[in-house]
C-alpha cells in the first residue's frame, strides 16, 4: 500500500514561521511535523510515499530527499501554485497507481496508529475517513458519523457530528475523469457520501490541527513534557 502526504500549503496562518520554512518542516518534540508521519508509515511497512510540494519546495525536498534517511522511498510532485487538496492528489495519481492509498495531511499531528488503515476494505466505497471530536476552533464539525458510515449534515439528521482528521484511505476512482487543476477535496467527499460510498471511524487517539503558531508551541511543550508518551 502506498501513502500520500499533503505538504504543498502556503502556511499563511503560521506566518512568520513559514516565511522561510515550509509548514511541514516546523518542529514539535524536536522533530518536523512531516517526519512524525513518515516514521509512523514506515513502522507499519508503508515505504512508498508520495509528497506534493509547492511553497518553498526546494527547502522541503532538500530536507527530506528521497527518504533513504528514514528507510522509505519518497516520490515528489511539484506544483507551480498550490492545487488544493484534490488537485494535488490528481496531479500525483501517476505515482500513486490504481490501488487504494493512505492520505495524510502534513499539518496535523496524532498518536493514531496507522496500522488499522491497512485493514480497511473499501469494496465499493471510494473513501474511508478518520474523524475526530470537534476541536475548539471548529465546533460545528464537517460530517456526520452513523454506524460506521459518513454522511453530510443534510443527509443525516441524527448521528455524531465530527471533524475530518486529515487521515483517510482513498480509492483513485474518486478522481476518475477529473482534469488537472486547482480543486478542493471536500466537494468530492460530499458527493461520494451522497452516493453512499464513504465509510468512517472516530479516532480514539490524540490529534492536533497545528494551524497556528500558538497551537504549535503548545503541542511542542506537551510532547516534551511527556503528555503523549
Amino acid at each position: 500500500m502506498k501513502a500520500m502526504i499533503l505538504a504543498a500549503g502556503l502556511g499563511n496562518r503560521m506566518r512568520p514561521l513559514t516565511l522561510y520554512k515550509p509548514k511541514p518542516l516546523l518542529e514539535v518534540g524536536g522533530k518536523p511535523l512531516i517526519v512524525w508521519h513518515i516514521e509512523k508509515l514506515k513502522e507499519i511497512g508503508v515505504t512508498e510515499i508520495v509528497i506534493n510540494s509547492a511553497w518553498l519546495a526546494d527547502v522541503l525536498i532538500g530536507a527530506l530527499g528521497n527518504g533513504s534517511q528514514f528507510g522509505v522511498n519518497i516520490l515528489w510532485t511539484r506544483e507551480d501554485e498550490g492545487l488544493e487538496t484534490a488537485g494535488g492528489i490528481i496531479n500525483a495519481l501517476p505515482l500513486l497507481g490504481t490501488e487504494p492509498f493512505i492520505l495524510v495531511n502534513g499539518d496535523v499531528w496524532t498518536t493514531f496508529d496507522f496500522a488499522s488503515l491497512l485493514d480497511v476494505e473499501l469494496a465499493q466505497d471510494l473513501a474511508h475517513l478518520v474523524f475526530v471530536k470537534n476541536p475548539p476552533q471548529h465546533l460545528q464539525g464537517d460530517f456526520t458519523l452513523v454506524n460506521g458510515r459518513a454522511y453530510t449534515f443534510e443527509q443525516a439528521q441524527q448521528g455524531e457530528d465530527l471533524t475530518y482528521s486529515g487521515v483517510a484511505v482513498l480509492h483513485p476512482q474518486m478522481f476518475a475523469g477529473l482534469e488537472n487543476g486547482k480543486r478542493p477535496l471536500a466537494p468530492l467527499l460530499k458527493q461520494a457520501m451522497l452516493d453512499g460510498r464513504v465509510s468512517a471511524e472516530k479516532m480514539q487517539a490524540s490529534w492536533v490541527d497545528v494551524g497556528t503558531p500558538e497551537r504549535l508551541t503548545a503541542l511542542d511543550l506537551q510532547i516534551r513534557q511527556g503528555m503523549y508518551a
